[in-house]
């Protein structure tokens, strides 16, 4: 294949709401282009970009996926990304390396909650949008309550560059309102459309839509406005560039209509593309991360002249090419067998046998210019968010920062044959999956794997087995309560032992009384006139840590305490360290007796987006788990409810929210502070931790 310099390179990513048409799109588009023999489907398993197994049995985009298309003299790259909400972060970690964002919302229900989370990830970017209504010819698609939706949730600048020509099942066609030219298609065709006037019946509509255009581009340009004004229009050969400057600038959205199925309107966005969207030369220069010790940061200009420098935007596990990089090239040339310095790791890789990527088939090429994406396999330390290029000219790219995954569970291997399997190939996911964490739990003793939600966990899980046959099963996580004290006390722990030769002995009197919260531990020494020799006042503070790791309630650590040695005595033959870390322990349980000891759990701070009309239904379930509404915002059609919840209300929230909103709603969460349990839950929790000891039952202190 040949190669392309960055002025003909448009690198897109194509982003939206699950269900939206996103890979039938690009499926349309590869076909239209004769980029395939064949126009792929998604449920048939036949999608270029849907190709792994279980994308193609759950019939839904789960990863980013590349291909290309040759159109004219420019190059396409299509990066095909997710949009359901437990994968939705695949999408905003391929948007630094692109130069344009379509925006795909369904011709039925228009904007969704995911096509708001997108669109706020192209802002957080400053990434140009268009939005694309496809599937425009399903039974009750309508273009005006699209553009109501859209306009309702992201502005005016939302403005239609296409009218629909027919509709439903009936649609044939296109109106392009920057040419004044109808496009029309033949059922079954090659996807090019066959240029035309506008049919009589929507010259009227046609003509108010392309002035609103022409006043929209003309905003801000006052010389554009007045020759607006003065010729009650603006020539083509001025409205395209005009235009052009628009969208790289933030200033409009444009509209396009198609259906990826019906391949109609697949060559009229290809054509956008190439006219519309910047190219990677137009960028500014892009600025790396400052150096630790200060300075200012280094940048690069997207040019071939520059030094080489590549950015890797995703890794992929292949069973037998090994890991496979995915990389944009941000400055200079990378040829075949070049030798790049990792930035990040301090090492130096070679990139042996550079390719562009087809869905899963690797393209080879020689070289890859500034601004062109390209992959790259088997390089031995390099990661996702890893910066490589000249050791003479270095430069890190700012990393894509990520929301913590908002459920956890607890994994065990269900034999020991997946036992020693399970951390492998936990972390070989992990390379591909930025939103996965695998970690164990240090309180409870517990692996714990979190992920983005409950069908996330179901791929990483089937995943596992079909990939590294390992089975493992899942169970909700133990919650990491800690216990505190909300009194004093003033305690003595003497510990003595005699038996026939030397005999143990240890004695200290202290104070104990709370800290606030997040406090942690403290002891103080106030010793004085030698009671305790100085070499045997750590052994004290061990023996009190030792107690506080093992709980006094119901076995979890005790925190947000202070303790103070005031007095005490020795033995001079039979004191020893093991001695005074015995009367530690003897002395913190005899405080922990009367220093009213209670239980603290942790408390989420969660973020929920639903649409409106399940505002309600949130509201109230948040109540019933104890939950503190913090805060409400809507946007878009979109309630966003801030709130506070126990961690042991929020276990199987994932689940319960899809079951409440059909699927529509997401949420996040991260660790916020610990509180006290109430009473009656400390209770349970202390009479479930002593029947599983065999002890009996006592009331809370």
């Amino acid at each position: 294949m040949k190669t392309y310099e960055g002025i003909n390179v448009r690198n897109v990513a194509v982003v939206g709401h699950g269900h939206a048409g996103k890979t039938s799109l690009v499926s349309a588009m590869l076909y239209t282009s004769s980029a395939t023999q064949r126009q792929g489907r998604v449920d048939d398993g036949s999608a270029t970009t849907d190709y792994d197994e279980e994308e193609v049995a759950r019939k839904m985009s789960i990863a980013t996926s590349l291909a290309h298309v040759e159109w004219g003299k420019t190059k396409i790259n299509f990066l095909d990304t997710p949009g359901f909400n437990m994968f939705v972060h695949e999408a905003k970690m391929v948007l630094p390396v692109v130069d344009a964002a379509v925006v795909v919302v369904d011709g039925v229900a228009g904007v969704e909650v995911v096509t708001q989370r997108v669109w706020n990830y192209c802002e957080e970017y400053q990434t140009p949008r268009v939005v694309v209504a496809s599937r425009m010819d399903r039974e009750r698609a309508d273009a005006e309550r699209v553009l109501n939706s859209l306009q309702s949730a992201f502005g005016r600048n939302v403005i239609p560059l296409e009218l629909p020509i027919g509709s439903e099942k009936n649609l044939r066609g296109v109106v392009d309102l920057v040419r004044m030219k109808a496009y029309t298609y033949e059922l079954g065709g090659n996807g090019k459309g066959k240029e035309g006037p506008i049919p009589d019946n929507m010259q009227e509509v046609a003509q108010a839509a392309h002035e609103k255009l022409v006043e929209m581009i003309a905003e801000g340009d006052d010389a554009l406005m007045e020759e607006f004004f003065d010729k009650g229009t603006i020539p083509e050969e001025d409205l395209i560039p005009a235009l052009h400057n628009a969208i790289r600038e933030d200033k409009i959205f444009p509209v396009l209509f198609s259906s990826g199925l019906g391949n109609i309107g697949a060559d009229r966005l290809m054509d956008f593309i190439v006219d519309f969207t910047p190219n990677a030369t137009e960028h500014e220069a892009i600025r790396g991360e400052a150096a630790a010790e200060g300075g200012e940061a280094p940048q690069r200009k997207e040019s071939d002249s520059e030094p080489a420098s590549v950015y890797v935007f995703k890794t992929v596990s292949d069973a037998f090419a090994g890991r496979i990089s995915y990389f944009k090239v941000f400055s200079g040339v990378v040829k075949n067998d070049a030798t790049l310095q990792n930035f990040s790791k301090n090492s130096a890789e070679k990139f042996a046998h550079i390719s562009v990527m087809q869905g899963k088939t690797a393209v080879p090429v020689n070289e890859l210019h500034a601004g062109d994406i390209g992959a790259v396999a088997k390089l031995k330390d390099t990661l996702t968010g890893d910066t490589l290029g000249d050791k003479n000219a270095p430069i890190q790219y700012p990393h894509v920062k990520l929301a913590e995954p908002a459920i956890t569970f607890a994994i065990e291997p269900k034999s020991r044959a997946d036992e020693d399997k399970l951390g492998p190939g936990i972390h070989k996911l992990m390379e591909e999956d930025g939103m996965l964490r695998f970690y164990r739990d240090p309180q409870t003793n517990e692996f714990l794997i979190a992920c983005a939600g409950q069908q996330h966990i179901e791929v990483v899980v089937a995943k596992m087995k079909k990939r590294y046959h390992t089975e493992v099963n899942l169970k909700a996580p133990k919650v990491p309560y800690r216990e505190t004290i909300r009194g004093r006390a003033d305690v003595q722990g003497r510990h003595k032992k005699q038996t026939g030769g030397h005999g143990q002995y240890g004695d200290c009197k202290i104070k104990m009384e709370p800290l606030t919260r997040g406090g942690e531990f403290e002891f103080v020494n106030d010793i004085f006139g030698g009671a305790i020799p100085k070499n045997y006042i750590p052994a004290i503070e061990k023996g009190i840590k030792d107690a506080a790791a093992r709980g006094y309630l119901a076995g979890y650590p005790v925190v947000d305490f202070k303790v103070i040695l005031y007095d005490g005595s020795y033995h001079d033959v039979d004191s020893n360290d093991m001695s005074f870390q015995m009367a530690g322990r003897i002395a913190f349980r005899k405080a922990m007796e009367s220093a009213k000891p209670t239980l603290l759990e942790p408390v989420m701070a969660v973020e929920i987006t639903v649409p409106d009309e399940f505002a309600g239904s949130i509201m109230g379930d948040l109540n019933s788990r104890r939950g503190r509404i913090q805060g409400m915002d809507n946007k878009g059609g979109n309630t966003i409810v801030k709130a506070e919840v126990p961690m042991a209300e929020m276990l199987t929230y994932g689940v319960d929210l899809t079951a409440m909103t059909q699927g529509r709603g997401s949420f996040n969460m991260e660790m916020n502070h610990y509180d006290i349990v109430p009473g009656q839950l400390q209770e349970k929790i202390v009479e479930k931790y002593k029947a599983s000891r065999g002890e009996v039952t006592d009331d809370v202190a």
